[in-house]
C-alpha cells in the first residue's frame, strides 16, 4: 500500500481553505473554483510523486516554505481566471502575489541554513515561480498586449523544444543572474498588475524585462548547443582489450582502404616507423621491425 505524504495533502486542504475564504470575501465562480482545485491537485499529485521518487516521507523546512508559496499562487490563478470578477480586486490579488515573491526568497535562505537543500525543492521552487510569472503575464496581457504573453510561456516553449531536441535537457551551470532575471519579472509583472504606474512606463518596464529575459534564455541555450553531443560517424572498431589506437600508428596506403594498427596500452611509435608509399600497391615500411602486439584492423575509408 502506498504512504501518503502528508505534506502534500495539507497543502492541499490549505488551498482549498484560501479558496474558500476568497469565494466568501470576493467571489469565486465556477471557472475561478476550477482553476484553483485543479492546480491544487495537479501540485499535491506532482509533489507526491517527486518524494516518493526521492525516496522521502515529509517535506523539508525549506519546501515547506514553497508549499507555502504554492498555496498563494493558487489564489492569484483562481482570481486571475475567474470570468465572474470582471476585473480582479486589485486589493487581495496584490497582497497575495507580493506576499508569495517575498517568500521566494525565504526558502532558499531555509534551504541552506538547515541544510536541507535537495533537487526536488530546487524544482518545485523553480516551478512555483514559472506558474506565477505565466498567471502574472496572463492578467496583464489584456491592458499591455498579447506580446507579455511571451515572459510566461517562455519557460514552457524551452521545455517543449528540448523534446525534439535532447541537447536542451542537459545541465546548466549555477548563474546568479539567471535568478536576479527570474525576480525581475516577477517584481515587473507584480508591479504592472497594481497599476501605480503610468500605461507608458508599465509598458516599457514588461518590455524590457522581456529583453532581459529572451537574453538569459539566448545564452542559457547557446551554452547547451555548444556543448551538445557530437555527432558524426562510428568510432572505429576497437581492438583487444587493454589496447589503443594510436594516430601515430596509421599508416598511408594507397589502395581502396587504409590500415589502422592497434598498438598495446602506452605503446609509442615513432614518427619514423610510419611507412611510405613507393607505388600504387607497394609499402616500403622504413622500420624493418614492426611494433610487437601490433594487430591489423581495416575500415573503408
Amino acid at each position: 500500500m502506498p504512504t501518503v505524504r502528508t505534506g502534500p495533502v495539507l497543502g492541499l486542504i490549505a488551498q482549498l481553505v484560501l479558496l474558500a475564504g476568497l469565494a466568501a470575501t470576493v467571489g469565486l465562480g465556477p471557472v475561478g473554483w476550477s482553476a484553483g482545485v485543479g492546480y491544487a491537485v495537479v501540485t499535491c499529485l506532482t509533489l507526491s510523486h517527486g518524494l516518493r521518487r526521492q525516496g522521502s516521507r515529509r517535506l523539508g523546512p525549506a519546501d515547506r516554505v514553497t508549499l507555502g508559496r504554492a498555496v498563494l499562487v493558487g489564489g492569484v490563478t483562481a482570481l486571475v481566471l475567474d470570468p465572474v470578477v470582471a476585473v480582479a480586486p486589485l486589493a487581495v490579488l496584490v497582497p497575495l502575489t507580493a506576499v508569495a515573491l517575498a517568500l521566494d526568497a525565504v526558502d532558499g535562505q531555509v534551504a541552506r541554513r538547515t541544510g536541507t537543500a535537495s533537487a526536488l525543492g530546487a524544482r518545485f521552487d523553480m516551478e512555483v515561480d514559472a506558474f506565477l510569472i505565466l498567471v502574472l503575464s496572463v492578467h496583464v496581457a489584456p491592458s499591455a498586449g498579447g506580446w507579455v504573453l511571451a515572459i510566461g510561456l517562455m519557460r514552457y516553449a524551452f521545455v517543449a523544444a528540448a523534446w525534439p531536441l535532447p541537447w536542451l535537457r542537459g545541465s546548466l551551470p549555477p548563474r546568479t543572474w539567471r535568478k536576479v532575471v527570474a525576480a525581475v519579472q516577477g517584481v515587473v509583472l507584480a508591479v504592472a498588475t497594481a497599476d501605480v504606474l503610468p500605461a507608458p512606463v508599465t509598458v516599457g518596464a514588461v518590455a524590457l524585462a522581456l529583453a532581459v529575459l529572451v537574453e538569459s534564455f539566448g545564452r542559457d541555450v547557446h551554452w547547451l548547443w555548444r556543448r551538445r553531443p557530437a555527432g558524426g560517424p562510428a568510432a572505429a572498431p576497437a581492438g583487444p582489450a587493454g589496447t589503443v589506437v594510436t594516430r601515430a600508428a596509421r599508416p598511408v596506403t594507397a589502395g581502396p582502404t587504409r590500415t589502422v594498427v592497434v598498438q598495446p596500452a602506452r605503446a609509442v611509435v615513432p614518427r619514423a616507423a610510419r611507412p611510405v608509399i613507393a607505388g600504387p600497391a607497394a609499402v616500403a615500411v622504413r622500420s624493418a621491425r614492426p611494433a610487437a602486439g601490433a594487430v591489423p584492423v581495416s575500415r573503408p575509408t
